[in-house]
Formats: C-alpha cells, sequence, structure tokens
C-alpha cells in the first residue's frame, strides 16, 4: 500500500540528510498518515490520512 494522504496526496519526499561536517546521505520524509473512519458520500469508510488535514478539518470522522 502506498504511503499516500488519500485527500491531499501527500507522499514521500526525497532529500539529503546534511551532517555537521557535511558528509551528505540520502534520507526520506514521510507523511505521518493515520487510519481512520471518515464519511464519504454518506457511507462510512476507513481511509489514509495525513495528520495535517485531519488537523485542518477537511475530513468528517465518523463516530
Amino acid at each position: 500500500m502506498a504511503k499516500r494522504c488519500e485527500i491531499c496526496g501527500r507522499t514521500t519526499t526525497f532529500g539529503m540528510q546534511l551532517s555537521h561536517s557535511h558528509i551528505r546521505t540520502k534520507r526520506i520524509w514521510e507523511p505521518n498518515l493515520q487510519r481512520v473512519k471518515v464519511i464519504v458520500n454518506g457511507r462510512k469508510k476507513r481511509i489514509r490520512v495525513c495528520t495535517r488535514c485531519l488537523k485542518s478539518g477537511k475530513v468528517q470522522r465518523a463516530i
């Protein structure tokens, strides 16, 4: 399963880690995904959503 937010589409980001002595190594940043029950088209559904979307209120959680 892909590490991707189903609301905003945030995915893994690639870059370089820079040490104090300026040694560069590859690293990745992954979004903080949570599996939550949300209401989609009037029905409950379990999807993977990043915490940024949860905090901003882009999804309505099912209780």
